[in-house]
Order: C-alpha cells, then sequence, then structure tokens
C-alpha cells in the first residue's frame, strides 16, 4: 500500500515517524510519500519540500508566508494526484492539513482521508466539530475525553493514546550519559532553555528566557544551562546566542535532546508538547508564551479555556505556571524558577502531579502509535 503522510511541524514529524515504524511491522510491502521533517527522513522518508516551510504561527507571520504556503499546497494536491496513494494521512498542523483535505476532496478522489491529532475544539472554534466530517473520514485523537465532540457529528474518531508516552525522551539512555558526554561535573546541575521549534517562537521567547538566566546565573553558579535545538531553526538560535552573555550550550538532534531531558534538574520552555514530555521524565519546569499584540486581539474572543498547559489541564488544577503575553517576562520567569530551584512548596506539587499525569496518559500499558497503525489499517479494509 501506498500511504501519503503529511507533518507541518517538528512534533508531527516525530508522531510521523512512529507511525512510519507502526505501519512497517504491520504492512511489510508499505511505501511512504508525502511531507515530513528530520525524524521521517531519518527512516528513508522523502519529503516533497522542507517542513520548516510550514513553520509559522501567529497572524502577522502567516500574512506574508501566504504565496509560498499556497504554492507547496498546490504541488502537495499534484503529488497526491499523480501518485493515487491508498490513504492520506495528515498529522496535527490542523490550518494547512484542512485545506489539503477540502481540496482532496473536491477532487473526487476516493481515496480514505485521515487526520492524527484532533483539533483543540474544546478550547476554541467549537463549531469545527460539526463540519470536519464533510472532508475527512477518521480522526485519530490524543486524549479519551476527544472522540466525544466528533462522533455525534457524524465523523468517527478513535482515541490511540498520546505519543508522549513512546517518545524518545521518556524513552531514553539511562541518566547520566548526557553529563557524561559533555563532561558535566556531578556538583553542577543542568537547565534546560527550550524556547520552540518555529522561527516565530524563537524570536518571541528566546530574548526573554536569556534575560532571566542572567539573572539567575549570578544567584545559582551551580547550573549548567543546555538549549536543545532542531534544524529548522538552530542558525537562529546559535546567533541569538552569541550576542548573549548567557553561556549556553547548545545541542541538536534527538540523541542529545533526549538524553538532556532525562539528565536536566529544572526547565524553561515554550507552551507545548515539549512540556509535557517534561512532566512525564519528572523534571521541573515553568512554561511561557507570548504573541504578536495584533494576534492576541483577535483570537482572544475565540479562547475558551481555563489551562494552556496540558499537565494543568490533564489535572484541571494549576501545577505548572502559564507566563503568557504580558507575563512573559525575565522578573516573572525568574521568580517562578527561583522557587523551582529551591524546592519550595510549587517543586513539591509538581513532582507529586507528573505522577497523576504519567497514570493518566497510561505509561506502560499501551503504544499509541500501534494504536493509530491498527486503526489506520482497519479502516481502510472497511472500505
Amino acid at each position: 500500500m501506498k500511504y501519503y503522510l503529511i507533518a507541518g511541524e517538528p512534533s508531527g514529524d516525530a508522531l510521523g515517524a512512529r507511525l512510519i515504524e507502526a505501519l512497517r511491522r504491520k504492512d511489510k510491502d508499505a511505501q511512504f510519500f508525502g511531507i515530513g521533517g528530520d525524524s521521517m527522513k531519518a527512516l528513508g522518508f522523502s519529503s516533497l519540500f522542507d517542513i520548516s516551510e510550514l513553520a509559522v504561527m501567529g497572524i502577522m507571520e502567516v500574512i506574508p508566508s501566504i504565496p509560498r504556503i499556497l504554492k507547496r499546497m498546490n504541488q502537495t494536491i499534484a503529488e497526491i494526484k499523480s501518485l493515487k496513494p491508498d490513504v492520506i494521512i495528515t498529522i496535527d498542523s490542523w490550518s494547512f492539513c484542512a485545506r489539503i483535505h477540502k481540496k482532496i476532496r473536491k477532487l473526487h478522489l476516493n481515496i480514505p482521508q485521515v487526520h492524527y491529532v484532533a483539533p483543540q475544539v474544546w478550547a476554541w472554534k467549537k463549531k469545527r466539530a460539526r463540519t470536519m466530517y464533510k472532508y475527512i473520514d477518521l480522526l485519530l485523537t490524543l486524549f479519551p475525553n476527544e472522540p466525544q465532540y466528533f462522533i455525534p457529528n457524524h465523523l468517527p474518531a478513535v482515541f490511540v493514546g498520546h505519543p508522549v508516552i513512546e517518545s524518545a525522551v521518556v524513552n531514553a539512555a539511562p541518566k547520566g550519559t548526557f553529563r557524561e558526554r559533555h563532561n558535566i561535573p556531578a556538583d553542577k546541575r543542568i537547565m534546560l532553555i527550550l524556547p520552540g521549534s518555529r522561527h516565530n517562537e524563537v524570536k518571541n521567547l528566546l530574548p526573554d528566557f536569556l534575560n532571566a538566566i542572567h539573572k539567575l546565573s549570578a544567584e545559582y553558579p551551580d547550573f549548567v544551562y543546555v538549549l536543545p535545538t532542531v534544524s529548522t531553526v538552530a542558525a537562529r538560535v546559535k546567533k541569538m546566542l552569541a550576542n548573549s552573555t548567557v553561556p549556553a550550550l547548545v545541542v541538536e538532534g534527538e540523541q542529545e535532546r533526549r538524553s538532556a531531558f532525562q539528565d536536566a534538574d529544572a526547565a524553561i520552555a515554550a507552551s507545548g508538547t515539549v512540556a509535557l514530555e517534561l512532566a512525564i521524565v519528572k523534571v521541573p519546569h515553568i512554561v511561557a508564551y507570548k504573541v504578536p499584540k495584533l494576534t492576541e486581539l483577535l483570537v482572544r474572543n475565540f479562547l475558551h479555556f481555563r489551562f494552556i498547559n496540558l499537565s494543568n489541564i490533564l489535572l484541571n488544577r494549576l501545577i505548572v505556571p502559564e507566563l503568557l503575553q504580558n507575563h512573559c517576562n525575565p522578573e516573572n520567569i525568574a521568580f517562578y524558577m527561583r522557587q523551582l530551584i529551591e524546592k519550595q512548596p510549587l517543586y513539591n506539587s509538581q513532582i507529586e502531579g507528573f505522577e497523576q499525569v504519567r497514570k493518566i496518559l497510561g505509561m506502560g500499558e499501551q503504544i499509541p502509535s500501534d494504536n493509530a497503525a491498527a486503526a489506520i489499517l482497519n479502516f481502510i479494509r472497511k472500505q
């Protein structure tokens, strides 16, 4: 069978790589085409173009990118028409993927269309759940409460589990590997700097992260600062650090990233899946995020959620500080990091909460990528 996979950003790329491996275990002659990043390419996947061209967030950032994105969208549609795959599987990045699905549906190619990772309709755009059945045939969700939003609206939806529980970060090399490789003494603690995998995230967040660390480094000289990054933003990260007084160690690649997570004592992170990975490996952390003011003003009325951090959402209480917009500043970041560094009550609350998060996600009890592959194959066989 020919599978056409579309992953528009690094988190989807990691998910796509595990799905490829799971499908290969069940379909020995599987052929894969589409759009992916480093993790998928490492498995021999040939991407139509680099996914960094799609990794854009924020209304003001998207507008200048529209011509390029439309061009890439048309290329994708053309390749699908030419290849005639047995199934189209889009992964996360719903804004881009939805447009692909709509165009494919209008062409009446009779190819099953699957989307992996449900849009967060519980947080915003709830009406979206009512219309998705028109252009996708199957939805794979990460959380057990999500199918209830779609099944009553004529869209088959299957809970397959959250991929974080089988990620390389969670199932990494033994603790101490990163320290040994980089000659970090035992009396030094490690703090991770995680400003995101998109250019605008790094641009918006890294200066505040570095300024906060500048304040902390004088108070806590026993810390080593490590910034794991991805190829899409590595050049920007290194350039920004070159102009900073913070002596951070920049590392690239999945092996470096997962061993750094295992050895970390604390972290400052952009909001997203990375924060859930930190929770799973029990690294105390805060999350921070900001978007341009116009973007904030335009979306504010559409957002309907209490928390943005997945650990807080799963537990329905605040254990990880969320520093958003004006609250995302060096002073606030340093304030909360001091509480974690000094193991104040916030630290204990996080450690206890992270254990609950692990249980909710079913650590050790399921393999989400295998569940996803089985759901896709079962669906196709019924067509």
